[in-house]
């Protein structure tokens, strides 16, 4: 659990400032679960260039309650979270001088979306707060005051979050749970998962991650390997000390992180059950007399495959469809083994590619047009999916036939330019199996909104 958190202060002297508001968030890494927000009257006078800067005056705060009349609300907020902040050295600093004041020694562990942004957002001009946020589109009120830039921080570190592909912030506050000697029990675990679609982590007792799955019912998926009898089922239930979890609102992304993240993170137990989800595709190559002909086969890694498919039977009933849509000749297609014309030539379904009735030019013509179709070389485009939640959408990007990575953004923002979108993407690394997933995924959803640019 995290306390996101700002404050503003009077200004003045090093550890002679007070606090004139607070805002804390508490966050369990998904969504709000509880808030605090109020003005604190500091019982010194606020510096003149604080009162331009934040709108907050002497005036405002008489009424307000004193720091010890708020100081019990803060520690019910913090208690067992990890305190995050932009800047969070100040805010904790200034946290632990008031609480110091009453007699009290508070106490947490920091995290700082500075330092967190530095590290995942690199290309960034600049990790201030406003800029930041201007930056990666995230929308944000009240400007200088302890809500407008708490709940900007929370926005900012959700978006941290999905960029943490090592899941090193994650290993944190479950490190912080194996101090407490915090261990949930295999039910109290599926209780606290989603019935949504996403990613999951099992973790061990030493934070590391042992599991990465995806489902479009993560409570289900868990359930199963808590109840499973197989050998790996069995070796999860006695490692698990918890997992965490990241909804997706659609599969693609889901599909996308579960085989990236497995890559970078190498979970002992996906080493032992990896296997390739494509086994066959759909390959082009030039008879001697010119024509292009669809051949299917198992992958071929030193080969450029213009579809996949996850087993033959798939494979091989598509290409009947294709071959039947660009009035292709099942002979070419190696549908219909024969020395002569094919079968559908017999019954003048085929216009005679197979006997040279028409010429190569013209065959490949249409060979060409499935290719371009579906292949996503030299392409440009934007998908758009569902998101989290009903507000939100999610966009991915592919870039002169690459995928460069994906990103979640508010509906009141439209992403239609590339150049708005890379701002907030969360980058990835593209490879064959990507790419295989993402056209499997578009085939199979003819309704998906796709931007060309």
């Amino acid at each position: 659990m995290y306390a996101i958190l700002d404050i503003e202060t009077t200004g003045g002297q090093f550890n002679e400032e007070g606090i004139t508001e607070i805002a804390i968030y508490k966050f369990d890494g998904h969504q709000i679960v509880d808030q605090f927000i109020s003005l604190v009257n500091p019982e010194i006078p606020i510096q003149p260039f604080v009162v331009k800067l934040t709108g907050i005056n002497n005036a405002m705060l008489r009424s307000a309650p004193k720091f010890y009349e708020v100081a019990k609300r803060i520690i019910e907020m913090t208690t067992d979270c990890i305190i995050v902040a932009h800047n969070a050295d100040f805010d904790y600093r200034i946290l632990r001088t008031e609480f110091r004041r009453l007699g009290y020694d508070f106490n947490a562990k920091t995290l700082c979306t500075v330092a967190l942004s530095q590290k995942l957002l690199p290309e960034q001009t600049s990790h201030s707060l406003g800029k930041l946020v201007r930056a990666l589109g995230i929308p944000m009120a009240d400007r200088h005051r302890a809500s407008g830039d708490a709940m900007a921080t929370v926005k900012l570190f959700k978006m941290l979050l999905d960029k943490d592909v090592e899941k090193a912030i994650i290993s944190g506050l479950i490190k912080s749970e194996i101090q407490k000697g915090i261990a949930p029990k295999l039910l109290d675990i599926i209780t606290s998962l989603p019935s949504k679609t996403g990613v999951y982590y099992i973790h061990n007792e030493e934070s590391k991650i042992i599991f990465i799955g995806k489902s479009r019912n993560i409570k289900k998926r868990v359930n199963q390997h808590f109840t499973g009898i197989t050998r790996s089922a069995k070796k999860i239930q006695a490692e698990v000390f918890t997992v965490t979890y990241e909804e997706t609102g659609n599969e693609l992304i889901a599909l996308i992180k579960e085989s990236q993240e497995i890559k970078i993170n190498k979970p002992v137990y996906n080493r032992s059950a990896k296997k390739n989800h494509f086994s066959w595709a759909i390959y082009s190559e030039k008879d001697n007399e010119g024509y292009l002909r669809l051949k299917l086969q198992k992958i071929d890694g030193r080969k450029k495959e213009i579809i996949s498919y996850t087993n033959a039977a798939d494979a091989k009933n598509a290409l009947f469809r294709i071959t039947a849509n660009y009035h292709l000749c099942q002979k070419l297609t190696g549908l219909y083994e024969t020395r002569t014309h094919c079968f559908q030539h017999t019954i003048n379904e085929c216009d005679g590619a197979c006997v040279g009735k028409i010429t190569a030019s013209e065959y490949n013509e249409r060979i060409q047009n499935f290719i371009d179709k579906n292949s996503l070389d030299n392409k440009n485009m934007i998908i758009i999916d569902r998101g989290r939640n009903i507000n939100e959408r999610s966009a991915i990007l592919i870039e002169n036939g690459v995928f460069k990575g994906y990103a979640f953004y508010d509906l009141n923002y439209q992403i239609t330019n590339p150049n708005i979108l890379k701002n907030i993407l969360v980058p990835m690394e593209s490879n064959k199996e990507i790419q295989r997933i993402i056209q499997a995924y578009i085939r199979k959803n003819k309704s998906l909104k796709i931007i060309h640019f």
